[in-house]
């Protein structure tokens, strides 16, 4: 029914407010009598051969929403009654910011694909964390971290810290966000002296806690081999609790959209199936380079159940669904637990 009555119609609207659109719709939802007895019917599948230890934390199923679907942490528990096994909020960010100017949100429909350049629009870490202290739900979040948009390189690690530091009490894990293509120079905190003096500084701060949370790294999928060995030795040497493979890909090749179209669409990151392949092939590069207690969350083109157990065969512990999620509908996501369990 979602991807022949619900989704024609909302792709005949702006992405951006079917965004806002749906979630109110979830929110307003969920009060409804018999809407979590119809959810967990629906969408969600309780077995223990779905649970996963990883970074010291028990997953009830390997399946997580990434990253920026739900910057502000507005609706962790309505997210977690469609079956998700964690949640990953953010990119969050000292200050408020609005993020590029509109549009910055395309669909690729011939391809499967989104391109956003969203810009860490969010309203500002201290918001999120006051969501969060409220939520009902237990289910496991993470927090994505970034630096405003207005911080220069040299001070983004104060940005990190701020945010490490309100978010440490209401996430279970964190992820540093260096490798988004929507925040100007973001991508320079990737090279190998910033990288590792960042993630040092952030372990230094996480280590000097009473129990230090683990603490991974988002990637992009457009580094070559020699950049993954660096991502490789940094790892090792601030001994991350993982790394997330990966962000959105600046690349265009392949794409069925014709070519004016894509480039009046303009800059920004693309997410989808286009990204299926690129993103397995860094995770399995990654999990033949790192040591085994470095884990690996796999991210980027799932969408269908196939999808995800290629990126567990490739070396993935856990996956993360966004783009999926949307064309695929909130099936997916007991599609893929059913998938693992038979």
């Amino acid at each position: 029914m979602y991807k022949n009555i619900i989704r024609p119609l909302l792709f005949q609207v702006d992405p951006e407010k079917v965004h806002h659109l749906t979630t109110s719709a979830l929110k307003t939802g969920f009060q409804l009598p018999l809407a979590k007895t119809i959810s967990q019917n629906l969408f969600q599948v309780a077995d223990p051969r779905l649970e996963r230890k990883v970074f010291g934390l028990t997953f009830p199923n390997p399946v997580g929403l990434a990253a920026g679907f739900d910057k502000d942490a507005r609706m962790i528990d309505e997210f977690a009654e469609l079956g998700f096994g964690f949640i990953e909020i953010g990119t969050l960010t000292p200050k408020p910011q609005a993020g590029n100017p509109k549009p910055r949100l395309f669909r690729l429909p011939q391809d499967g694909a989104i391109i956003n350049r969203m810009g860490f629009n969010n309203e500002g870490v201290d918001k999120a964390v006051e969501r969060l202290r409220s939520r009902k739900s237990h289910v496991i979040v993470g927090g994505n971290i970034g630096k405003n948009k207005v911080t220069p390189n040299e001070q983004a690690l104060q940005d990190y810290l701020y945010c490490f530091d309100a978010l440490y009490d209401v996430v279970d894990y964190f992820v540093v966000n260096v490798s988004s293509p929507n925040t100007p120079d973001l991508r320079a905190l990737q090279e190998k002296e910033p990288l590792r003096d960042l993630l040092s500084n952030l372990q230094d701060r996480n280590h000097g806690k009473t129990k230090p949370k683990p603490l991974l790294l988002k990637i992009a999928p457009d580094l070559n081999h020699a950049q993954l060995d660096d991502i490789v030795e940094i790892a090792a040497q601030t001994k991350l609790a993982g790394v997330i493979g990966t962000n959105t890909t600046i690349s265009r090749a392949g794409l069925r959209t014709p070519t004016n179209a894509v480039e009046e669409m303009g800059a920004g990151g693309l997410s989808g199936k286009p990204l299926t392949n690129a993103s397995t092939e860094v995770l399995r590069y990654l999990r033949q380079q790192l040591p085994q207690d470095v884990r690996l969350i796999g991210v980027g083109g799932i969408m269908t159940p196939e999808d995800a157990l290629e990126k567990l065969a490739a070396g993935a512990d856990l996956v993360q669904l966004y783009t999926g999620f949307i064309y695929e509908g909130p099936r997916l996501i007991k599609r893929i637990n059913e998938r693992l369990l038979s």
